[in-house]
């Protein structure tokens, strides 16, 4: 028998299912916080940063969607704002659900971009559920080199 059940808190609501498991939930009972509510956060949007020698590149994981239900903004501030909604499956009169575990809901990711970004031309795509996001970067300003000054007098 697995440790995790009980080190976790959690009880098995069917015998029979080894992967069935109540994880207690802290915000159990609180208005704001039902992760069973359609207007609950989409909390598993992932989202990597990457920096380059040329850009930041920013990926999120949105699988089940399409490019239409996710919006890419630049704010003043220089802020990315990623944001979109994924839309509960429709439940039919006959339908006997057993298990909902994918997430429902809007979500909504906000990223400060350093100074060398180039906000005015960030670019989007989406492909097998995956967004990718480029942002330019400015060229890296050299110091100008020293320049010996001839002393007078």
């Amino acid at each position: 028998m697995s440790l995790i059940p009980s080190l976790l808190g959690a009880q098995r609501t069917n015998i029979f299912d080894p992967i069935s498991l109540d994880i207690w939930d802290p915000f159990q009972g609180f208005p704001f916080a039902s992760a069973s509510d359609q207007s609950s956060a989409f909390v598993n949007t992932r989202v990597d940063w990457k920096e380059t020698p040329e850009a930041h590149i920013f990926k999120a994981d949105l699988p089940g969607l399409k490019k239409e239900e996710v919006k890419v903004q630049v704010e003043e501030g220089r802020v990315l704002q990623i944001s979109g909604e994924r839309n509960r499956e429709q439940e039919e009169k006959n339908d006997k659900w057993h298990r909902i575990e994918r997430s429902s809901g809007k979500f909504l990711r906000r990223f400060r971009l350093p100074e060398n970004a180039k906000m005015d031309q960030v670019k989007a795509s989406m492909e097998n559920g995956v967004l990718t996001v480029t942002v330019p970067k400015e060229e890296e300003k050299k110091p100008a080199e020293a320049k010996a000054v001839e002393i007078s007098g």
